[in-house]
């Protein structure tokens, strides 16, 4: 479930909120900077960890979601456990903390049902978000995931306008339009290759949309939270993992899990665990990647990494693809790159003008 955590992370490091405690920091103590070629290393480490994390986070999920040699099919129950799995682990983090060494840095984490309560609008947004992701990619093929919910670019432009009244610029639209029409041109090819499933673009969209608003409501939730990203993703996923059960037993999927013949087997739960872990990890990985880059860079690190993906997932599967199916996928990696890079642009223009005001600032996401 790519992009699903990541966007938190993304909010918190570029939102003016704390410090994270698990991310180093580029300088030490006496405020020197490390050498040129220790640096260089540590990004390529950094960028090569993220790219594997987010890539076979991507296939183990596809794996659990619609295997036809595990033939589960319960969407909600895999999401359920991730989401536990990553409560658990931000808990477990916190005790360490309070014992001292390794994560001293750590908050202390506590249930406090007051803010749970408060965070519960993000919470409900933060489950469509990643239920829609792994519906989305449980109806689609790995190599047509990036397209098919590639309009987050698209949302956060239209939203932004409808709800905060901030306009684009001219160039910054003409690469959201080139994001429309690959999109639009992949559900072509994809039904003229038989492939189509109009059930994984409904949650593609969905997905893209709920990616956009999980943005808005994270801004609007950290303060809740002292600003702590580790405190917010410990409460979402609580409410996530209560907010899952009522939707199980509506679907009926604890009677899917009861005749679920690998219930009992040690290789179906380990492969659970890991993609929970993958999970887990990838919001710390895409953390580190903006810490030891910028935002601008992971982003364009992350439409290089769905071109790599797509590649594999086409090699893997052995499948293959028309002319125009590559086109649709280089129109979209090229639409999103190109808005990044116009984004990045004007927020340096932003940046640099001494008559613009730090809310101003702020606003542009500088």
């Amino acid at each position: 479930m790519p992009r699903t955590r990541t966007g938190i992370l993304r909010m918190a490091l570029g939102g003016g909120g704390a410090a994270d405690p698990l991310l180093p920091a580029e300088e030490d103590a006496e405020g020197l900077r490390p050498p040129f070629l220790l640096r260089a290393l540590r990004i390529a480490v950094v960028v090569c960890l993220y790219w594997f994390t987010s890539i076979a986070m991507v296939f183990l999920n596809k794996y659990l979601l619609d295997s036809p040699s595990l033939r589960l099919d319960a969407p909600l129950f895999v999401t359920f456990f991730q989401c536990a799995l990553t409560a658990a682990l931000c808990l477990g983090l916190s005790l360490g903390a309070a014992c001292g060494p390794p994560c001293p840095g750590l908050p202390t984490l506590r249930l406090d049902p007051k803010v749970s309560r408060s965070v519960l609008p993000l919470s409900v947004v933060f489950i469509g978000m990643i239920t829609s992701n792994n519906l989305c990619l449980k109806h689609v093929g790995v190599a047509f995931y990036n397209v098919g919910r590639s309009l987050t670019t698209v949302f956060n432009v239209l939203l932004s306008y409808l709800l905060l009244k901030q306009t684009t610029s001219l160039y910054a639209l003409l690469a959201c339009g080139v994001i429309i029409g690959g999109f639009w041109l992949g559900v072509d090819q994809e039904g003229a290759e038989g492939t189509l499933s109009w059930t994984g673009i409904f949650f593609g969209i969905l997905a893209s949309l709920c990616v956009s608003l999980n943005a808005i409501y994270t801004k609007k939730v950290l303060p809740v939270v002292d600003g702590s990203i580790w405190r917010l993703t410990f409460y979402n996923n609580v409410n996530a993992c209560v907010l899952f059960f009522p939707l199980m037993l509506l679907l009926g999927e604890f009677r899917t899990l009861y005749h679920f013949d690998k219930l009992g087997s040690p290789s179906f739960w380990g492969m659970m665990i890991l993609g929970g872990v993958f999970g887990f990890a990838i919001g710390y990985v895409t953390g580190l990647q903006i810490k030891f880059t910028s935002p601008l860079t992971h982003n364009v690190s992350g439409t290089a990494k769905a071109c790599a993906q797509t590649v594999l997932a086409v090699i893997y599967f052995e499948e293959t693809k028309s002319f125009l199916w590559w086109t649709s996928n280089l129109m979209v990696l090229g639409g999103s790159f190109a808005y990044t890079w116009v984004k990045g642009l004007e927020m340096r223009k932003v940046q640099e003008d001494p008559n613009v005001k730090s809310s101003e600032r702020n606003e542009t996401g500088v």
